[in-house]
């Protein structure tokens, strides 16, 4: 599943180190050619740094030589999907699809290879793709992770109802960590934070103490639940926890940035916020760090973290940039065909979201409305939809509405980014001048 970070969501030693953007390019393109020597590439050693890159030489060795090399080609391609979402290096989703490559080669018509591809597939954001694989594979077979896949390659396209239905078998074959994260994300998606964390925690529960990362990101959405409920103790401990398992694990330390910055922390957030950014150069953490440094005042700093940002966003996280661009209100022709483009593939809430917020900052209200609309249809609560459906409707003349989704973004202004919450209260100050 995507880590929503979602991410989720796009997160090697043994590869040349490049640019996140290049990495996650030339992993797109490694996946629509298979390698005639995908073996050789996939068994590669390569430097062992720590206790992940060691049960990956392990893992090869056993492919190589051990009587259960099927077994272990299986565990070694998950491995490198476990490794990707730890470093944010796309190039381990390279070396997963050559392992699912070489698997399909050694032991032809075996579906683990399939799933395993699908897993890539959904990774990289192919995700139409990997509906395909995952429905080749629920006409097959009734396994766990089959509907897994399922759910999640409809969820990123917009298709909650059946994501549901998918998911729903996933807790009636096993109620286990996988089931539960992905009930847990869907009822929030749907509205539901209580629902959402009890899930979250009953995964946390049921998570393996074999799979630190797997622990790691199910305290981190826990953080953003806990900080969404304005318990914010509770979400410094989630984060702080989430460190426990992964110490420099770049979604955990984001979250914990984000919530030191919430309790009024800044000094505090930003060394935090420079590690994450520093892990994982991505949109979504380049934006937090210029927004945090400019509230201290470090401006230098920030117009470099943001030209940086500029640099690569399109590529390595086109919908998070074109947030980026519509909110600071440059590029707006970018803005708007970024989330076009995205919208042809992943038609979820936030994608609706981030093509509406461009149309609006572009002045096309009519469209962006409607857009909105559709984008708030499932319900979510997120104070980003709100603040943004709140701003399209006072441009629309609706300011009734408009007050009324504002205010609700107030309630949850926690979660949002400084540069967020200048303009939530601009506007209700507006707002409330116009209804007077």
């Amino acid at each position: 599943m995507n880590r929503w970070t979602f991410i989720l969501p796009c997160l090697l030693l043994s590869l040349t180190v490049v640019a996140a953007c290049e990495r996650k390019q030339n992993a797109t393109t490694a996946t629509t050619t298979t390698s005639p020597d995908s073996c050789t590439v996939a068994l590669a050693r390569g430097q062992e740094w720590n206790d992940r890159d060691r049960a990956i030489a392990l893992a090869q060795q056993e492919a190589r030589n051990g009587a259960q090399a099927r077994d272990a080609l299986e565990r070694l391609g998950y491995l490198y999907v476990a490794r990707a979402r730890v470093s944010n290096d796309a190039g381990d989703y390279t070396l997963a699809d050559m392992t699912a490559a070489c698997l399909t080669a050694s032991y032809p018509g075996d579906t683990a290879a399939l799933l395993l591809k699908g897993h890539v597939l959904h990774q990289l954001h192919r995700f139409r793709e990997a509906e395909q694989v995952a429905r080749v594979l629920v006409a097959k077979r009734t396994v766990v992770l089959d509907y897994g896949l399922l759910g999640d390659a409809l969820m990123e396209q917009g298709r909650l109802s059946e994501a549901g239905e998918a998911y729903q078998k996933m807790l009636d074959l096993k109620p286990f960590y996988q089931s539960y994260t992905r009930a847990a994300h869907l009822r929030w998606l749907k509205g539901d934070l209580d629902g959402a964390t009890d899930a979250m925690r009953l995964a946390i529960s049921s998570a393996s103490p074999r799979d630190p990362e797997s622990s790691a990101w199910a305290w981190t959405r826990l953080s953003a639940y806990e900080l969404q409920a304005g318990r914010l103790r509770d979400a410094v401990t989630a984060a702080e926890t989430a460190l426990r398992y992964e110490p420099d694990y770049a979604a955990a330390l984001l979250a914990q940035g984000r919530v030191l910055m919430a309790t009024n922390r800044p000094s505090d957030a930003l060394p935090v916020l420079r590690r994450a950014a520093n892990l994982n150069p991505l949109p979504e953490y380049q934006w937090t760090l210029a927004d945090a440094l400019r509230v201290q005042g470090n401006r230098a700093e920030a117009d470099v973290t943001e030209q940086e940002l500029q640099k690569r966003g399109s590529i390595s996280d086109p919908r998070t940039y074109s947030l980026y661009l519509a909110t600071r209100r440059i590029e707006l022709p970018e803005a708007i065909a970024l989330a076009a483009e995205e919208l042809k593939t992943r038609a979820d809430v936030f994608t609706l979201d981030a093509h509406a917020w461009a149309l609006a900052a572009s002045g096309r209200i009519d469209e962006a409305r409607e857009v909105m609309v559709r984008a708030l249809a499932e319900g979510t609560q997120d104070a980003r939809l709100f603040l943004h459906a709140g701003v399209i409707d006072a441009a629309s003349g609706r300011h009734r509405e408009a007050k009324r989704w504002l205010k609700r973004a107030e309630r949850l202004r926690a979660t949002l980014l400084p540069s967020e919450t200048t303009e939530l209260t601009r506007h209700l100050t507006e707002n409330e001048g116009e209804l007077r």
